[in-house]
C-alpha cells in the first residue's frame, strides 16, 4: 500500500525518524541537566548562569525539533493513507463498471458497495500508525546502545521488555486474525442485506413486513457482532498486557537504579535519563500494539478488495457481437446460452433473421426465455454459443421496471449525454411523454425523486423509452415496456415510433394481443425454443400453442376488467 503513493510516506517516515532521534536526545538532555544545574545548586547551593542556559537550549530546542517532526509524520501519514484509499476505491470501482452484466449477477449489490467503501477504509486504517511505529524501532535500536552505555544492568532489565512485547503481539496477531476475516465477509453479507432491504422498501411498506425484515436484519447485525466481540474480547486482554509489561519492567528499574545509585555505579542523572527514556518508549511501544492490532482487520478487508481487484475482467458481450449485412437488424445463427455453473440451455439453438426497420414482437409463456434474447441482442450477455450479427449502430434497451435516478427529467433522459432541447422534447413526444412532461412544475427539470418516485409506473416508463429514443438506436429493445400504458396510449407511442424511427429494428418482447398485432412479425419462444415466426394473424391460425397463449392473455384481462 506504501508503494502506491511513496512521496508522503518518505516524508512521514523521515520526520518520525527525525521524531525517534530527537526524544533519545531528550533523554541526554535530561541527564546533563540533571548532573551539572539541579545537582550542582543542592550541592554547592548556586549555578553556573551558562548551564542553566544551555540546559534551557538542550530541552527547548530538542522539544521544537520533535514537535516539528511530529507534524511532518502525522499530516503526511494522514495523506497518505487517503491516498491509498481514493486508490484502492477508484480501483473497485473502475472494475466495478468494466466488469459485464454477467457478473454482476453473481455478486450482492451491497457486498460489493461495502468493499469500495468500508472494506477499504479498513484496509488502510494500518497506514497512519506505521511511520510513528518505525520510529519506534530506531528508538528502540539507538535506546538499546544508549542504556548500555549508561549502564549494563539498568539496560538489560530495560530492554528485556522488548521482546516480551514483540512476543505478545505475535501470539495475538495469529489468534485474533481469523476473527477478524470473519467479521469483514459478515460485514459484506450485511451490508448486502441493508441495501436489499432499502431497494425493497414499498414492498416491505405494502406487506407490512417491517418487523419481519427488523428481524432479519438483526440477525445479520448479530452474525457480524459475534467475532467483533471475541476479537475485542482478546484485544483488551492484548492491551491489558501492553500496559502490564511496561509498568511492571518501571517498578523494576526504579528499584535497581536506586540500588546502583547507593552503590555509586550511576549518577542520578544517569538514573533519571534511564527512566525518562523508558518512559518515552512505553507510549511509542503500545504504539506498535495498536498497528498490530489494526493489521489483522486491515489484512482482511484488504483481501477482500484484492478479491474483486485482481479479478480477471470477464469478455466484453458486446465484442462477439458483429456487423450484420445490409438490410439485416438482427441475425441469430444458431445462438444458445446457458448459465455460468449450469448444465441446460435456457434458450437456443435459435436462429433467426429480422429485416432492419421492423417491429418483431417476442411471445412466450413464462421462463420461455424472452428477456433472455432480449439480453442477448443487447450485448448485455454473450451466447454459449453461436453468433450475433446486428446492425452496425447504438443500441438501447428499456427495461420492464423502469429505472430513473433521484434528479431531473432532463438528466434522466441524457444519462451522459449531451442533447438540446429540440431533441429531447422530440423523444418525448415520440414516447408520448410530452403532454405530462409539460405540465410539471420545472417541466425538464423537475425533480422525480429517487427511482423517479413523484412519476406514476406509466409515465417512468415514458420518461425511460425517451431516454432510449433521444440516442437513435438503430436497435431498440423493449422488454415490456409498454406494459403499465393503457391501450390506446400504448397503441399511439407505437404508431410514433414507427412513423419517428423507419431505419431502426425494434424488438419489442409483448404479452398484450392488442400490442403484438401492432408488430410486423412475431418470434414465438417455447422452453428457449423458437418454434413459430409469422405474422400475428398467421401464428394465430397455424400455431396451436401461440393461439392458446395470446387467447389465454385476453382471458385474463377480461377477467380482471
Amino acid at each position: 500500500m506504501l508503494s502506491l503513493h511513496p512521496l508522503p510516506f518518505i516524508v512521514a517516515f523521515s520526520g518520525a525518524a527525525v521524531f525517534a532521534l530527537a526524544t533519545v536526545a531528550s533523554s541526554f538532555a535530561i541527564r546533563w541537566v540533571i548532573d551539572n544545574v539541579i545537582v550542582v545548586r543542592f550541592d554547592s547551593g548556586e549555578v553556573a548562569n551558562g548551564a542553566v542556559v544551555t540546559g534551557l537550549g538542550l530541552i527547548v530546542g530538542i522539544g521544537m525539533i520533535r514537535a516539528v517532526a511530529v507534524v511532518f509524520r502525522r499530516a503526511f501519514a494522514s495523506i497518505g493513507m487517503w491516498r491509498v484509499a481514493q486508490t484502492y476505491s477508484n480501483q473497485v470501482v473502475e472494475k466495478l463498471v468494466t466488469q459485464p452484466l454477467g457478473w454482476h449477477r453473481r455478486h450482492a449489490n451491497g457486498d460489493l458497495i461495502a468493499r469500495a467503501g468500508v472494506d477499504t477504509e479498513a484496509a488502510v486504517s494500518v497506514i497512519a500508525p506505521i511511520p510513528f511505529a518505525s520510529s519506534t524501532v530506531l528508538m528502540i535500536f539507538i535506546s538499546t546502545i544508549w542504556l548500555f552505555l549508561t549502564d549494563v544492568p539498568l539496560g538489560l532489565v530495560a530492554i528485556v521488555v522488548f521482546p516480551l512485547l514483540v512476543a505478545t503481539n505475535v501470539i495475538y496477531e495469529r489468534a485474533v486474525a481469523v476473527h477478524f476475516v470473519d467479521a469483514q465477509n459478515r460485514l459484506g453479507t450485511f451490508s448486502a442485506g441493508v441495501h436489499e432491504s432499502f431497494e425493497g422498501i414499498q414492498l416491505i411498506k405494502s406487506y407490512g413486513a417491517e418487523e419481519r425484515e427488523t428481524q432479519r436484519l438483526t440477525a445479520l447485525a448479530g452474525d457480524v457482532l459475534t467475532p467483533r466481540v471475541r476479537a475485542i474480547r482478546m484485544r483488551s486482554w492484548f492491551e491489558a498486557l501492553l500496559e502490564l509489561i511496561p509498568t511492571l519492567t518501571n517498578i523494576v528499574l526504579v528499584v535497581i537504579g536506586a540500588l546502583r545509585v547507593n552503590a555509586g555505579e550511576v549518577t542520578i542523572g544517569e538514573f533519571s535519563s534511564v527512566i525518562f527514556l523508558f518512559t518515552l518508549l512505553v507510549l511509542p511501544l503500545r504504539l506498535i500494539g495498536y498497528a498490530l492490532s489494526e493489521l489483522p482487520r486491515s489484512m482482511a478487508a484488504w483481501m477482500r478488495i484484492q478479491a474483486v481487484v485482481t479479478e480477471p475482467v470477464e469478455p466484453n458481450p458486446i465484442r462477439k457481437i458483429t456487423v450484420a449485412e445490409p438490410g439485416t437488424g438482427v441475425h441469430f445463427d444458431d445462438v444458445a446460452f446457458r448459465y455460468a455453473g449450469t448444465k441446460t440451455d435456457v434458450i437456443g439453438p435459435l436462429s433467426v433473421t429480422l429485416p432492419s426497420g421492423s417491429i418483431t414482437a417476442i411471445v412466450g409463456s413464462t421462463g420461455a426465455g424472452k428477456s433472455t434474447m432480449a439480453d442477448l441482442a443487447a450485448g448485455l450477455v454473450a451466447p454459449t454459443s453461436g453468433a450475433i450479427a446486428l446492425t452496425d449502430g447504438p443500441r438501447s434497451i428499456v427495461f420492464q421496471e423502469a429505472f430513473l435516478l433521484a434528479g431531473t427529467v432532463r438528466e434522466n433522459i441524457e444519462f451522459g449525454g449531451v442533447f438540446n432541447d429540440d431533441e429531447i422534447w422530440k423523444a418525448l413526444r415520440i414516447a408520448g411523454a410530452q403532454t405530462f412532461v409539460d405540465d410539471l412544475p420545472a417541466q425538464l427539470d423537475t425533480e422525480v425523486g429517487e427511482r423517479g418516485i413523484s412519476l406514476s409506473g406509466g409515465q417512468r416508463q415514458r420518461v425511460a423509452l425517451a431516454r432510449a429514443l433521444v440516442r437513435h438506436p438503430t436497435l431498440l429493445i423493449l422488454d415490456d415496456t409498454t406494459s403499465a400504458l393503457d391501450p390506446a396510449t400504448e397503441s399511439s407511442v407505437l404508431d410514433n415510433m414507427r412513423t419517428a424511427l423507419e431505419s431502426t429494428t425494434v424488438l419489442l418482447i409483448a404479452s398484450r394481443p392488442s400490442t403484438i398485432a401492432l408488430a410486423d412479425d412475431v418470434v414465438f419462444l417455447s422452453a428457449g425454443l423458437m418454434t413459430g415466426h409469422g405474422t400475428h394473424e398467421e401464428l394465430f391460425g397455424t400455431h396451436a400453442e401461440y393461439r392458446q397463449l395470446v387467447q389465454a392473455f385476453e382471458a385474463d384481462r377480461q377477467e380482471a376488467l
